[in-house]
């Protein structure tokens, strides 16, 4: 087969979303929370299970959100993972706290629960898992540490919509939880996002922290007569137009995964062999885990090998790429955060990962594409 062009990420456009945003013109309501965004928040709550559901124009911004929520400030500690974007350790840097890096797993690249006791100090305020892939972390052990140090849980499921951790869904496990609908994920809105919270106590004040500190949501809802600045917060609110582009997106979430599922499951079978003769490590899901085939990636034997195999993967119109750089060798994690021992696996799992095209759309020649030019590539380099 010729090698063809073919980008690591192409947006799915289903074909309502305009439609959606004609309709959200005519109705003259283009700033947040208008009919299409209530949609979205209905949509969230009632198909996963979420207490209350707020749309935001950025996971970051949920982040950041849930941060203010938890009340953190300088001298408090948040246990993460250095394998993330960084917006998980902003989100707790920006409130003046620091967060605490613990090594993750080498099976599912997800915070290693077995450590996280260790790096729990007095200063400790709550745990941020990360789930990677769309693979769930062990939930019920950490939300079994958090309990017994009374800390909160903060899920960062940026990658987990419609994944389950023993079929809950992710990001509504913990007290708080936040989405992305960034258009690399699988569920778009361009840029957007979503904070999930399910301790009740925490509703009201996610909607002042969300309406730049005040309670305007309670002056909609007729519960008090004028609103006014009764806390922190900041515009966290995306513009109706999006929300009306993320609901067709919603309408069509379950499809779009078992798309991408289709094409996860191709990449998985053919490269099993390879596998099996320890040329490459191919992800893997724990049972209890549901996964929404957000990402496929490949671990090569050496930082050498995955260089190579990058390099020569583009040369023939592959896009492959390697994924996050460890926080705590970054100049910001190294002035804003500490590390919890060894991230030995941290580093080398990093070192040695590569990540496949993967869109809803990517049709079965193009997976058979990149799956011929990968192998010719990993075998090359790993020779």
């Amino acid at each position: 087969m010729p090698d063809m062009r073919i980008p690591f990420n192409r947006p799915t456009v289903l074909g309502k979303e305009l439609a959606n945003i004609e309709e959200a013109l005519t109705t003259a309501h283009l700033s947040g929370d208008g009919p299409f965004t209530l949609r979205c928040h209905q949509w969230l709550e009632s198909t996963l299970g979420s207490k209350k559901a707020l749309l935001t124009h950025s996971c970051t911004a949920a982040l950041e959100m849930a941060a203010m929520l938890a009340d953190l400030g300088p001298g408090d500690e948040v246990v993460m993972p250095a394998f993330t974007f960084v917006s998980t350790a902003n989100a707790v840097v920006l409130r003046g706290a620091t967060p605490v890096f613990v090594d993750i797993r080498a099976d599912t690249l997800n915070l290693d629960e077995t450590l996280v006791e260790q790096a729990i100090t007095p200063r400790t305020r709550a745990i941020l898992p990360v789930h990677y892939a769309g693979v769930a972390c062990e939930m019920d052990v950490l939300m079994d540490i958090a309990a017994r140090h009374q800390l909160l849980v903060i899920e960062d499921a940026a990658q987990g919509l419609l994944s389950t951790y023993r079929g809950r869904p992710l990001g509504t496990i913990g007290e708080l939880g936040a989405l992305s609908f960034h258009e690399t994920k699988n569920v778009i809105a361009g840029e957007g996002g979503a904070l999930l919270v399910q301790d009740e106590r925490l509703i009201g004040r996610a909607e002042i922290i969300r309406e730049k500190g005040t309670n305007r949501s309670s002056f909609f809802r007729g519960q008090v007569d004028k609103y006014t600045w009764v806390d922190i917060g900041s515009s966290y609110l995306p513009s109706e137009i999006i929300a009306a582009f993320l609901h067709a997106q919603l309408e069509a979430a379950r499809e779009l995964t078992d798309k991408r599922r289709r094409a996860w499951t191709r990449y998985h079978d053919a490269f099993a062999d390879l596998e099996d003769a320890g040329v490459v490590r191919r992800p893997i899901v724990p049972p209890e885990c549901g996964h929404n085939a957000h990402l496929y990636y490949l671990l090569l034997p050496t930082l050498a090998a995955r260089t190579a195999t990058l390099a020569r993967m583009k040369e023939r119109g592959v896009a492959a790429l390697f994924h996050y750089v460890p926080l705590d060798s970054s100049p910001a994690g190294r002035k804003f955060a500490r590390t919890s021992g060894d991230l030995a696996i941290t580093h080398d799992l990093s070192d040695r990962l590569v990540r496949l095209p993967l869109w809803p759309n990517l049709s079965d020649a193009e997976v058979d594409a990149v799956i011929d030019v990968a192998r010719d590539t990993i075998v090359s380099a790993t020779r």
